[in-house]
Order: C-alpha cells, then sequence, then structure tokens
C-alpha cells in the first residue's frame, strides 16, 4: 500500500479546508460578530497541520483503487471532525457528537440536523453550515484535483471513488481540467441562482445561503421554517434550480460545448424529468386544496418533489401531513434520488434504469432462450461490469439500510420514524416522516443512533464502498508494515 500518498492527499485536505475556513471569519468581520474568531485556531490547526503532512512529496505517486478509497473515505472524516471543531468550541452546538452530526450532515449534503432553534446561531456558523454543503456537492477531492497538479492516471481512481454515480469518465483528456470544467459549471450556476434570488428581493446573505445549500443539494435553511416564509418566486426559483442540479453535469457540457444532439441523446436526463412530472400530477390529484389556486397548488407539490428527488430537504409545506398516496411517492423518490453525475443523493435514476433494463433481458432470455441481447444506454452498449456493479451496489444498500434500521430499533422509536431516518441519511436527503419530519429534527436520537446516521450519510455520499472498505481487514494489509513499494 501507498501509504505516503494517503498522508500526502489527507495534507492537502487539511491545507484546503483551514484556507476555507477562512470566508466564515470575513462573514463574521462584516456582521461584526465574535464569534468569527472561534474559526481562526482552528484554520491554523488545519493549515500548520496541512503543510507538515504535505511537506514532503511521495517519490511514488501512482495509487490503485484501494489507497482512493481509503483516502476519499478518510478525507471526509477529516474534513467533518475538524469542520465541527468551530461550533463546539463557540458553544453555539456544544456537544461534539451534535456538531459532529451536523457537519456531515453538511459535507454530506444530507441536511439532517439537530437544532431545535437554527435562527440562534450567528451569521458566520450559518454561513459555514450552508458552506458545508458547497464543498460537498461537488465534492471535496474533485475540488482538489481541479486546483492542484497530480501527476499520473491514478486520479481517475479519486475521482471515481467520491463522484455519486455507476460510473465516471473524463470530460477532457486530462483529469485536472476535467474537474475544473466541472466546477467552472458548479460555481456559474451557484452564481447566476444568486442573481435570481436577489432579483425577488430575497436578502444578499439569504441568497448566498440559500444558493450554496441549493446548488450542493443539501437543504440547510437558515429560518425555522426552511422555505416557507419566503415569497412565491423565491420558491419557484429555488425549485428549477433544484432540479437542475440534479441534472447530470456531463449535459451541461456536452450543451456548453454546442453538442446538443449528444446533450438530448442522455437517456437519464430524460427519465428523471418524467418521474418529476409523474411524481407532481400523481400528488396534485392526490391532495388537490380547494381553498389554494390551481399555480400556487403546483407551486407547494413542484417544490417538494424536486427537493425530495434531488435530495435537497427544503420544505415549504408540512408534507408528513399528506395523504398516505402522496408520502409513498415521496418516499420513493427519496430511494430513487437524482441524476448520476449530479450533486444529488439517492440510488441516481441511471441504476433504476439498468436495473429495469436488466430484468427486461432476462424476461426475454426465459422466452428466447437462444437471443442475445446486449443492454444499451444513450445509443451504447452497456458493459457486464456495469450491470455486475450495479447489482453488486444495490445489495450492498439494502443490506447496509436493514441493518441500520436495526440498529435504530434498540431505541424503541416507531418503523416509520426509524425507517425514514436511516431513508432520509444514507441516501442524503434530511427530512423524513414522523418524529423526523420536515418541521422535527433528529436531536431525541441517542449518540449510538446518531453515528449509525452519519455512518449512513458518508457512506450514501461516497456510493458505500469508499466507507465499507475501511472495515474490511484485507484492504489494511501492508498498512503498519515499512514497504519498499505500494502493494496493489
Amino acid at each position: 500500500m501507498n501509504k505516503s500518498i494517503i498522508r500526502y492527499i489527507l495534507g492537502w485536505v487539511m491545507l484546503l479546508e483551514g484556507v476555507l475556513m477562512g470566508l466564515p471569519c470575513l462573514v463574521a468581520l462584516i456582521y461584526r460578530e465574535e464569534s468569527g474568531l472561534y474559526f481562526l485556531p482552528v484554520a491554523a490547526f488545519a493549515i500548520i497541520g496541512g503543510l507538515l503532512l504535505k511537506w514532503k512529496k511521495p517519490a511514488n505517486t501512482v495509487f490503485y483503487m484501494r489507497e482512493g478509497c481509503i483516502m476519499t473515505a478518510l478525507s471526509w472524516i477529516l474534513i467533518s471532525v475538524i469542520g465541527c471543531i468551530p461550533f463546539v468550541i463557540s458553544g453555539e452546538i456544544p456537544s461534539f457528537t451534535d456538531a459532529l452530526f451536523e457537519t456531515i450532515s453538511g459535507f454530506t449534503t444530507t441536511g439532517a440536523s439537530i437544532l431545535p432553534d437554527v435562527e440562534a446561531l450567528s451569521y458566520c456558523m450559518l454561513f459555514w453550515r450552508s458552506f458545508t454543503h458547497w464543498v460537498g456537492g461537488m465534492g471535496v477531492l474533485v475540488f482538489l484535483l481541479a486546483v492542484i497538479r497530480m501527476t499520473g492516471g491514478s486520479n481517475m481512481n479519486l475521482m471515481r471513488a467520491e463522484s455519486p454515480g455507476p460510473s465516471v469518465g473524463k470530460l477532457a483528456p486530462k483529469l485536472m481540467h476535467s474537474a475544473r470544467i466541472l466546477y467552472m459549471i458548479y460555481f456559474g450556476m451557484t452564481m447566476l441562482m444568486i442573481l435570481f434570488l436577489a432579483a425577488g428581493r430575497m436578502p444578499l446573505f439569504d441568497a448566498v445561503t440559500t444558493a450554496l445549500g441549493t446548488a450542493g443539494t443539501g437543504g440547510f435553511g437558515i429560518r425555522a421554517d426552511s422555505m416557507a416564509g419566503y415569497s412565491p418566486y423565491i420558491q419557484w426559483v429555488v425549485t428549477v434550480f433544484m432540479i437542475l442540479f440534479g441534472v447530470n453535469f456531463n449535459a451541461y457540457y456536452l450543451i456548453l460545448f454546442k453538442k446538443w444532439k449528444q446533450a438530448l441523446r442522455i437517456e437519464e436526463v430524460r427519465c428523471y424529468l418524467i418521474v418529476i412530472g409523474t411524481a407532481i400530477t400523481i400528488i396534485m390529484i392526490n391532495i388537490y386544496d380547494m381553498a389554494l389556486s390551481f399555480f400556487d397548488n403546483l407551486r407547494v407539490v413542484s417544490f417538494q418533489v424536486a427537493s425530495i428527488i434531488t435530495t435537497t430537504g427544503f420544505a415549504t409545506a408540512d408534507f408528513d401531513q399528506w395523504h398516505q398516496t402522496s408520502r409513498m411517492v415521496l418516499v420513493l423518490l427519496m430511494f430513487c434520488g437524482a441524476c448520476a453525475g449530479s450533486t444529488g443523493g439517492g440510488m441516481k435514476v441511471s441504476r433504476f434504469i439498468l436495473l429495469f433494463k436488466t430484468v427486461s433481458r432476462e424476461l426475454r432470455s426465459y422466452l428466447f432462450p437462444k437471443s442475445v441481447k446486449k443492454i444499451h444506454m444513450d445509443g451504447k452498449p452497456v458493459e457486464d461490469e456495469v450491470i455486475r456493479g450495479v447489482n453488486v451496489y444495490l445489495i450492498t444498500y439494502f443490506v447496509l439500510f436493514v441493518l441500520s434500521v436495526f440498529c435504530l430499533t434498540f431505541e424503541d422509536h416507531d418503523l416509520v420514524t426509524n425507517f425514514t431516518a436511516v431513508a432520509a441519511t444514507i441516501n442524503n436527503i434530511g427530512p423524513g416522516l414522523n418524529m423526523v419530519g420536515p418541521t422535527q429534527n433528529f436531536a431525541f436520537f441517542s449518540h449510538f443512533s446518531k453515528y449509525v446516521l452519519m455512518i449512513d450519510m458518508i457512506a450514501g455520499r461516497l456510493e458505500l464502498f469508499p466507507v465499507l472498505i475501511l472495515f474490511y481487514p484485507a484492504a489494511w494489509k501492508g498498512f503498519f508494515k515499512k514497504t519498499k513499494r505500494s502493494a496493489r
């Protein structure tokens, strides 16, 4: 195992987080808050620690998927632990477990909160809380690849370990250019959303934090009522951008370079939009409120459908009070999630497309045993290795899901609460139903249950395997021994 490259990457991650902590300090300076001072020692520690870890560049920069998964999982744990410290030492979230839960929920773009009164936080803490969504949305290591030059084709292993979806490919010949293109699109869309929100007379701080939470499809609100108190115009803007950030970013790349035909051929995006339209129609029929106009009903339902399928987690209504059919549709959307290659969570639309096509192929083989049919997506044949990966992912997902729900049953809460709490965290959504509904929070869970849900959040964001490999003994073979060369 190439231990030196793991140390080197972790050093860069610490350094990057220390530098980014300068932003909440700037917010504290603008609003003249003393809470910003608590970021300074943590930022200094992260910068110094990062410089020490990355001081000596490894002679061997080649690494394989094992190292890629381990350094990805450790990086996300590290940034979460460091990122929660300002909450603790400032006293705004005095419990380390609660602060870590809130920070992991931020970086993984989950949006599940333990705060009973979010408006009690200072501006700089609210900004840091929302900014973690933006950093985690596209991925901290993708950002790292965009700003530092790393040699060797091994870097793709980092991107594959962190990026959501069944497969990850290069948008440009060089991975560094791919990462930069992704972040240019990401940053540009975030700034465009801020402009649209500001045009609706939304306060600048609210516009920035809302855009950061929407871009990362995270959903941390800065008001107790989430988005319900804002104007219909602002709610429509957020709805549209939630849907846009749930689209595969490859589509934006193709549009940016005027490859319109290729963009229109992306099957996942078409299915994603069809699912959204179908869900809105079903819920509109099921809960239509005669006291509201058609467009008001459409706004409320569209917002909530977009929020759940993109795993953002904002709310304008207490959907826990909706009819059973509507609640069931929302729970199904929790599992569906957005597109692969987007900032959204969930199991991804592409996996369900491949799953249905695999079932269809198997049924056809029963009718025509001698026929050989290849599964296609976007007009291209899908390799059997990809199909196997999807099947393994789904099996692993449901095993982890069941184990997590079982662990939560020790507290004797109702099944709907436990089930949707795990669904909301492993799919990086935020709110669930009953005791974890949109007007509730996760504070009532014990420390043990919170750590279970934290593992679910990180595992869900990193597509399960980078986290699970930390618990696999064979992955650490040779780590505690001095070796002359990296083990594959």
